[in-house]
């Protein structure tokens, strides 16, 4: 499995490469952002870790360039010095699949790149249909009367499923379990991620299809529901 390192710390970059290595990785290191972003578009990595603060482009920058410019939907996980949840909030809404903050375990960071590297590999050869959205899981391409929608791997893994489960209530412990699996985050997290989702798929059109069941979960439909 190939991972790509954006990180500046040397002393960091070497520690998770030697740590992957040993674990039979393939790591390409990048010490600032314009190599990173270059190394990112170019070539393919299963995972890409990505310092928050780097010297040149910050992170968040570099994480948005990668989902809107290059239209890459590989996992990326932010590693950070910074913990507050503001900070989290700005990873995942440019992209971020998942979040790090330093000091950390080379044990945990290793179980994050395999849960994310996996997950993509899970994903099934099918085209789904709510209305006039419309996911194809075997291109990562999603549509809402015909334009063309760019999610995150997670946010595309958190639509697949609610539509894989039309008009049916899911609980938020469900799609954490779905979309993190054992490591899964604070209820903040799934918040925003359901909000950036809403935004996407839903605000700029008449009707809305994610709804949330106040109590109980959250469904995805056509049929007339209230939010």
């Amino acid at each position: 499995m190939k991972v790509l390192v954006i990180e500046d710390n040397q002393d960091i970059a070497a520690s998770i490469r030697d740590y992957l290595e040993n674990l039979n990785y393939s790591v390409d290191i990048a010490s600032d952002g314009m190599t990173g972003l270059n190394l990112a578009i170019t070539k393919d990595y299963c995972v890409i870790i990505l310092d928050l603060g780097l010297p040149d482009i910050d992170g968040i920058d570099i994480c948005y360039r990668i989902r809107h410019d290059a239209r890459r939907s590989v996992p990326v996980l932010m590693l950070t010095a910074r913990g507050l949840l503001e900070n989290k909030l700005q990873g995942f809404e440019s992209g971020a699949d998942d979040y790090l903050v330093k000091p950390f375990s080379l044990k945990e960071l290793a179980a994050r790149i395999k849960v994310l590297s996996e997950r993509i590999g899970r994903v099934p050869d099918s085209r789904l249909q709510i209305g006039d959205l419309t996911l194809d899981a075997s291109t990562h391409e999603v549509y809402r009367a015909g334009k063309r929608i760019e999610l995150s791997s997670s946010l595309f893994r958190l639509l697949m499923y609610l539509m894989q489960n039309p008009h049916r209530v899911i609980t938020r412990e469900e799609l954490e379990r779905v979309v993190w699996q054992d490591h899964r985050p604070d209820s903040d997290v799934l918040r925003t991620h359901l909000f950036n989702l809403r935004q996407l798929i839903d605000r700029p059109f008449d009707q809305p299809l994610l709804h949330t069941v106040r109590g109980f979960g959250f469904k995805i439909t056509d049929r007339n529901a209230e939010d």
